[in-house]
């Protein structure tokens, strides 16, 4: 249902409450017939209204990086998102604790082994952005709807030994553009693929890479069905894997839990 990008400070999918109640007149302007079928029958897949009734997801399992395609240590993680703009994501292991919280356009981070307490920096909430635009939900729910994007059906791609994927591409104002695939048997959404600017480790130039999520181990939870396991790879290589151990839906979490604290030791 969601996805991470780097470790430390962790980028969790979220997605706004806008669904199927967007205005009809965009709609029509912004979206092909045929993504708009693929669209549907995907929403039907992972659960129809119990999925669209999703208010609050929390998510628990491990978080675990991969360096030159070998995976390192996991980290154990627990994800409390609110719809449509609050999440907080909280990492332990080997004694650390890092937290990471958004909640709408601003953020902080706390940073158990140095004990701080900071405000997000501007590119961490460009980041967090990216994922809310990048997330499966986000093309289920039409919150793209909002932003202008044009929906348009791609085609039929290669996905394993007698496999074929339905590929559509979610185009911005800006030019920036979000590809995803759905089974063409199942529906299930199987692949997310767009492009990023990272900063080369060795050279400090900016350069742009191929980023993509795979979806698998697909499981249902009251009526509700999300991937619980995601690799993420860049230009082809395995960067990160997530793997849940529970997840839960529609539990209410109080606002403190987003707040930030007053200092380092008021954090629970």
């Amino acid at each position: 249902m969601r996805r991470f990008c780097q470790l430390a400070i962790l980028i969790f999918a979220v997605t706004s409450l806008a669904t199927s109640h967007a205005p009809q007149q965009a709609t029509q302007a912004q979206i092909d017939s045929k993504s708009e079928e693929i669209i549907n029958r995907a929403i039907e897949v992972v659960g129809g209204n119990a999925y669209l009734n999703v208010r609050t997801v929390v998510g628990r399992g491990f978080y675990t990086a991969f360096r030159d395609g070998m995976s390192q240590i996991p980290a154990r993680f627990v994800d409390y998102i609110g719809y449509p703009d609050r999440e907080r994501t909280e990492f332990s292991g080997g004694g650390a604790r890092v937290i990471q919280t958004n909640s709408g356009g601003t953020g902080w981070v706390f940073d158990g082994a140095a004990r701080t307490l900071n405000d997000m920096k501007p590119e961490q909430v460009e980041d967090f952005k990216r994922g809310m635009r990048t997330s499966v939900e986000n093309v289920l729910r039409g919150w793209w709807r909002k932003e202008g994007a044009t929906v348009k059906y791609v085609g039929r791609r290669e996905a394993g030994l007698a496999k074929r994927n339905e590929a559509i591409r979610v185009t911005y104002p800006n030019g920036f553009w979000v590809e995803y695939e759905f089974g063409a048997k199942d529906g299930m959404p199987a692949k997310v693929i767009y492009k990023a600017n990272h900063k080369n480790a060795d050279t400090g130039d900016m350069e742009e890479v191929t980023e993509e999520d795979r979806l698998a181990k697909p499981i249902t939870i009251d009526g509700v069905t999300a991937a619980w396991v995601i690799d993420h790879f860049t230009n082809n290589v395995q960067t990160s894997r997530i793997n849940y151990e529970s997840i839960e839906y529609n539990r209410p979490l109080p606002d403190s839990l987003f707040a930030k604290p007053e200092n380092v030791k008021s954090i629970k």
